[in-house]
């Protein structure tokens, strides 16, 4: 069994920064990619950010040179420092990861995080 449990949303003031931390715990061998979607309502669920277990990042378009993606491989965390945030980033923002729960088996599995709410106030 492997969760994933996010933290660090709230409501801040457009300009504003927020450090959301999500952290993987279970039956974990190996964590591939970690991500941060997020989905507002009547939207769909969208990649804000990605990171590979080598460390290469992406970055959806509109949060490019405002969010940062960053992740510790020995504490199983991955983080999203989001600065200059605006109204439009308003979302449930959801942590993402694809994992290897058993050593003698190469199988990757899903996981997605309960979600926690960012909201932008202008």
């Amino acid at each position: 069994q492997v969760s994933l449990v996010e933290s660090g949303g709230g409501l801040v003031q457009a300009g504003g920064s927020l450090k959301l931390s999500c952290v993987a715990s279970g039956s974990i061998f190996r964590i591939n990619t970690m991500s941060w979607y997020r989905q507002a309502p009547g939207n769909e669920r969208e990649l804000v950010a990605s990171i590979s277990s080598g460390g290469s990042t992406n970055y959806e378009e509109s949060v490019k040179g405002r969010f940062t993606i960053s992740r510790d491989k020995a504490k199983n965390t991955v983080d999203l420092h989001m600065n200059s945030l605006k109204p439009e980033d308003t979302s449930v923002y959801y942590c993402y990861s694809i994992i290897q729960t058993d050593w003698r088996l190469p199988n990757e599995y899903q996981y997605w995080g309960q979600g926690t709410q960012v909201t932008v106030s202008s």
